[in-house]
């Protein structure tokens, strides 16, 4: 059997129109179209963009991955087939769970040279655009969320590209152990360590610092 990580699916796409609900629309970046190649720049794939530039994008998540594996289970849960790929992911990824991935892992993806950042901090867009409204729960509930990462060396890559781990900090600490820890918001010490890792966004620091305040606040108050 063979563990090797494999593109599954490769995908960009413009923001467009997604209708949703009665009569709704929003501008989102979700829908994305499998293509056989594609650039990739600091910035992100050519091509592909986001609406929400706030929250998604930039130079530290610049690509996104999710686990094909974890589509059998949604799948099951909700009834029906989802689209692919379905959370607006770069590239749908086989063998490279977030359990696997640590933050501060350096990849070779064809030409390129990716580093993880983050787990992906999901949102609403993702019910509306699977229609559905038990996944973005769900997706929290597991901390089966995907991840992202930033560019360090630009380049093709096809869907047909090899991946390879070049480098991993021992101390680091998985995808999924940050999304846990963060998600159930309570353990100050796993958050200290979370922070304590280089490579991690600057976004999720931000995430992480408030949420020791909130924790740290109740405390303070008490002395």
């Amino acid at each position: 059997m063979n563990n090797e990580p494999t593109i599954h699916r490769l995908a960009v796409g413009k923001p467009k129109k997604l209708s949703y609900g009665a009569g709704k629309t929003m501008e989102t970046g979700i829908g994305k179209t499998s293509v056989k190649e594609a650039y990739l720049l600091k910035e992100g794939f050519e091509n592909d963009g986001v609406a929400d530039k706030k929250n998604h994008g930039g130079l530290e998540r610049a690509v996104c991955f999710y686990p094909y594996e974890h589509y059998d289970k949604w799948e099951k849960e909700l009834g029906k087939p989802l689209p692919l790929p379905a959370f607006g992911e770069n590239i749908t990824i086989s063998n490279m769970l977030e359990k696997d991935v640590y933050i501060g892992d350096i990849y070779q993806v064809g030409q390129t040279v990716i580093q993880i950042t983050q787990g992906r901090v999901p949102c609403s867009t993702i019910d509306r655009y699977v229609e559905a409204n038990t996944l973005l729960k769900r997706v929290i509930e597991t901390g089966l969320t995907g991840y992202l990462a930033k560019v360090i060396e630009e380049g093709k890559i096809e869907d047909t590209s090899m991946i390879k781990l070049i480098q991993r900090n021992k101390e680091s600490i998985s995808i999924l152990a940050c999304n846990k820890t963060y998600f159930e918001n309570k353990d100050l010490k796993a958050m200290y360590k979370i922070l304590s890792v280089d490579a991690l966004s600057l976004e999720w620091k931000n995430r992480i610092e408030k949420r020791i305040l909130h924790l740290e606040r109740p405390a303070r108050n008490n002395n």
